[in-house]
Parts: structure tokens; C-alpha cells; sequence
């Protein structure tokens, strides 16, 4: 997690735009970015979009934080993910008091969303086939029969004269244009080894250019490609002349991640607890700030953060995937049931114990983080019949109830009497 402890309510921040963001491209933000970015990212890009800095206006970050209604961390999460989306661009001179310069860019066009290798099928993972399906319709350009019809359209040469007063010249490479930003994949995927393990003989001079490049790493990226497999994909996508057809290198990488991961397509493990399943902001209470840390920290981070900042195993990201794609659980609620089962089971994530607990908060419709912790704490006794009953997780019996289970569980805690030192250090450990 990226550390904002830096960011102060009393930074001062300019913006600035790089592109012509019309309302077209907000309703494209609104659209097809927001499933990907959540609600508060955009919400920032549009509140920074009205901040503009035409008047040479300077803002603090209370200003921010009054007017979006939102912590500075949340905030700074939003930010994060406007940059990390190429949205935006942050720059920033230290000082006393930090000065910040947001240059916003305009969002990608229709045709370049839908045919990006990466926001693509992800935006198609987060909203579903059928949702999707609207989306593409919608933004189709309608097709128009001019068969039976002559084009009388005049030519610009036809219908205009120029002046021949060329005295006056303009320098006009500082006019605003519709600037995009492309997003930034740090990749170990290693471009030269691809390029000499293919024979020359089979590969046109132009083949690898820069958009085969960029197109390539996308896809070794969102489908966790190596580059072994990757080559052999490459080979089979080249046309008779040498060169690399992009749709079906496509098709290839998307069969082949199918293919490994039982017919699933990639999605993103790493997003956070939506806004509209947030609990109001409360009190600074140490149970308060823990439902804080399980709605602000992906699965995957608290995975790894619960495991002494270790990589999960691939098994135990499969398992917390298919448990977003497949049980549909939001993240936060996800959190709250790796905490549980992690405490009871000897940190270990058992797949038939985890798939006892959902089916019935699937049936209850638990959503909240709140929701979660209270079903759990009212039906721990029953799971833990169920549990021995089909002998699905080994207890260390020299270990107390108490013991084995997670901090939420004691109710002092609910009542600040509580001075537990593990739930002090989880806390500093997300921070």
C-alpha cells in the first residue's frame, strides 16, 4: 500500500488540463471507467475538473475534503487510482506546507476503451456479459446504407477561396489538445528475449513496432503470460506476411489464460470495498478503525499483510478470486472471512471450510463488513459443529476459544476497554 502519510490537509494544490474533456467524455468516464475506478475516483477527477485553474486558483485539500464529504486517505486512494489509470499526473515541490500540481488528462475515446487489451476485458469481468453488451451497444456506430443514394458533397476548394496574405505567422503548439495518457505497467516481461527467439525468417522487418510492443506487454500482463508462452502465441498469430495480427493474439492470450484457469477471465483482485457498502464515518474507536482497515485494503494486500508481507500462493489468489468473480462477495466482506478463517485454522485458508461459511452468508445476503462480523460472532458455535463434524479443519486444542479467534470477537473492544497489543500492531501493520 502506498503510503500517504505525507499528504496534509493544509497542501495546497493547482490543477491543470492536458486534454479537451467534453460532456461526452465524462459520460464515457461515467461509463466505462467508473466500474473499473469506483465512484470516489471519479468523483475526484470531476471535482478537480471544476477546480481548473483558469484564474491561477490555488486549493487546499480540506477544500477537498469539504467539499467530496471524504477522508484524506480515502482521498488519496482516489488519486491513486486516476494516476495509476492515466487520468491524471501529480507533481509535487516540498516546502512547509507541500504545494501540488494535478494535471488531469481526457479519458480515452469509445473505440480505444473497447480495444484496449487490459481496461477491456476487465471492465467486461466487472460488469458482466450482459451489461457489457449494452455498453458496446450503445457506444456502436450506427450503420448507414448509402446504396441507392449519390454523395453531393462539395470539396473545401469548391466552396472557399484563400487569401494570399501569408506576412502573418502563429506559433500554435501550446493550443489545447485532446491528450490522452497512457497508463504505466511496470513489466518484467522481457521484449528482446521475445524478438530473438522467433527466427528472422518468420518475421517481417516492421513486425515488432511499437504498438506490437505495447500491445504485447499489455497482454503478458493481464493475462500473466511468461515469456515462453508468450513466443509460441506470437508465432501463431503471424500473417503470410511476417507481421502480427493484433485480434488474434488477442483471441490466443484470452484462450490460453481460459484454458489454464478453467474457463475464467482475468479480473482484479485488488480492488476495495465500494462506497455505497462503507459504514458511515464513526467514531476513532479501535473497532471503528478496523472496519476502516477491512473496507481500505484489498484482498489481495490484506492477504499478503496477514501472511508477514509474503506473496500468497497462487492457490490462495485463485481461491479469493473466485470467491469475487463466482460467489460475487464484495472485498471487504472477503477481508472479514479471510481474518476468520486464518484465526481459526492455523492461518491457513481451507476451501471446503471457506465454502461452508459462504453458503450461508450467500442465503443472509451479507454485503457490510459489519454484517459479516456479526454473523460470524452469532454463528461461530455452528460452524464449529460443522467443522468437526465433517472434520474439515484441524484445532490446536491446547489453544483457548478465545485464543483462536479473531480480535473482533472480544466485546471490549466494541467499549474502548480494550488494550489488545495484536489488534495495535495489525492496525500500524496497514497503515
Amino acid at each position: 500500500m502506498i503510503n500517504n502519510s505525507m499528504l496534509a490537509p493544509a497542501d495546497t494544490y493547482s490543477v491543470y488540463n492536458k486534454g479537451i474533456i467534453t460532456n461526452d467524455k465524462i459520460k464515457i468516464l461515467t461509463d466505462l471507467y467508473q466500474p473499473l475506478i469506483g465512484f470516489s475516483a471519479v468523483s475526484l477527477y470531476l471535482t478537480l475538473l471544476n477546480d481548473l485553474n483558469k484564474n491561477n486558483n490555488i486549493y487546499t485539500h480540506h477544500h477537498l475534503m469539504t467539499s467530496m464529504q471524504l477522508k484524506l486517505e480515502s482521498i488519496f486512494d482516489a488519486r491513486v487510482k486516476l494516476e495509476g489509470i492515466g487520468l491524471m499526473k501529480s507533481f509535487v515541490k516540498t516546502s512547509e506546507i507541500d504545494e501540488y500540481l494535478y494535471v488531469l488528462y481526457s479519458p480515452l475515446g469509445a473505440y480505444e476503451f473497447f480495444n484496449h487489451p487490459i481496461l477491456n476485458v476487465v471492465l467486461y469481468n466487472n460488469i458482466g456479459a450482459k451489461e457489457y453488451q449494452r455498453l458496446q451497444k450503445y457506444y456502436k456506430v450506427s450503420r448507414i446504407n448509402t446504396k441507392d443514394y449519390t454523395d453531393i458533397t462539395r470539396s473545401f476548394e469548391s466552396v472557399y477561396t484563400t487569401s494570399t496574405n501569408t506576412n502573418l505567422l502563429f506559433d500554435n503548439s501550446d493550443i489545447i489538445n485532446d491528450t490522452t495518457r497512457n497508463m504505466e505497467i511496470k513489466s518484467n516481461f522481457d521484449m528482446n528475449l521475445l524478438i530473438e527467439s522467433i527466427p528472422k525468417r518468420l518475421i517481417n522487418d516492421r513486425c515488432f513496432n511499437e504498438e506490437i510492443k505495447e500491445l504485447i506487454i499489455n497482454l503478458a500482463y493481464i493475462y500473466k503470460i511468461d515469456n515462453l508462452n508468450m513466443q509460441g502465441l506470437v508465432r501463431n498469430s503471424l500473417n503470410e506476411r511476417g507481421l502480427v495480427e493484433k485480434e488474434e493474439l488477442r483471441k490466443l492470450c484470452r484462450n490460453f489464460y481460459q484454458f489454464e484457469n478453467n474457463g475464467r477471465l482475468p479480473t482484479l483482485i485488488y480492488n476495495k470495498q465500494p462506497e455505497y457498502l462503507k459504514t458511515p464515518l464513526g467514531n476513532d474507536s479501535k473497532l471503528s478503525k478496523l472496519v476502516y482497515l477491512f473496507e481500505n485494503t484489498s484482498p489481495y494486500d490484506f492477504l499478503r499483510k496477514s501472511y508477514g508481507n509474503t506473496e500468497p500462493t497462487n492457490r490462495d489468489k485463485k481461491l479469493i478470486e473466485s470467491l469475487m468473480i463466482e460467489q460475487k462477495l464484495s472485498p471487504g466482506v472477503i477481508n472479514v472471512l479471510i481474518d476468520y478463517v486464518l484465526k481459526v485454522n492455523n492461518k491457513k485458508l481451507n476451501k471446503d471450510y471457506i465454502e461452508t461459511i459462504i453458503g450461508q452468508w450467500k442465503r443472509l445476503k451479507v454485503e457490510t463488513v459489519m454484517d459479516a462480523m456479526e454473523v460470524c460472532k452469532k454463528e461461530h458455535k455452528k460452524f464449529k459443529k460443522i467443522v468437526f463434524k465433517n472434520d474439515i479443519v484441524k484445532v490446536d486444542k491446547n489453544k483457548t476459544d478465545l485464543e483462536s479467534l479473531p480480535l473482533w470477537f472480544d466485546k471490549k473492544i466494541e467499549k474502548e476497554e480494550s488494550n489488545l497489543q495484536e489488534l495495535d500492531d495489525l492496525l500500524k501493520e496497514f497503515n
